[in-house]
């Protein structure tokens, strides 16, 4: 059996593993057909932008880019890491149960890998904007898609890509 200390330094090897060695870390050169969306917490310094390609269901590549605490970035590539490749559904249900984990309510360990180590961010309710950043980020992206696709646009949603902006202190939305 794991003890708290040993589960703990653990958590805290994998975070700082993903800080030091981010996953998917730059942005494509040519933003056509991707969703990108620029995500930023004045309150504490974190700017984040996350690029989807979603081919059909499938999300074929994220990339993410910022600069933030260690908690922001590592979370991001946590993030990229875990639903690249997987499908719109199945990344909605990881989202969705990493935030549950971020709130301390019950959700599923093994839906969302190493992002598990964030768990004791329920703790800090400062640092959850940190952790949530680029999943928010995501979230966010993948909904556009959605409602892209609802209004007939191609069969991505993104002939041309798309562009969401935000402020997640003010929670208003910029979009171009």
């Amino acid at each position: 059996m794991t003890s708290s200390s040993d589960q703990s330094n653990l958590f805290r090897q994998i975070i700082m593993d993903h800080y030091k060695n981010p996953r998917n870390k730059g942005l494509a050169s040519d933003p056509r057909g991707y969703m990108t969306v620029h995500l930023k917490n004045p309150s504490c310094g974190d700017d984040l932008t996350v690029q989807l390609l979603v081919e059909g269901e499938v999300i074929r590549e994220i990339r993410q880019s910022g600069e933030g605490c260690s908690i922001c970035c590592a979370s991001a590539s946590m993030m990229s890491e875990l639903l690249e490749s997987s499908t719109i559904s199945e990344a909605t249900e990881v989202i969705r149960n990493f935030n549950l984990m971020v709130k301390a309510e019950p959700f599923d360990e093994e839906a969302i890998g190493d992002a598990l180590s964030l768990q004791g961010v329920s703790h800090l309710p400062q640092r959850v904007k940190c952790a949530t950043l680029g999943w928010q980020a995501t979230e966010r992206g993948l909904e556009r898609i959605r409602q892209n696709r609802l209004a007939g646009e191609d069969s991505t949603g993104l002939s041309q890509g798309g562009h969401i902006d935000a402020d997640v202190e003010k929670e208003e939305n910029y979009e171009a």
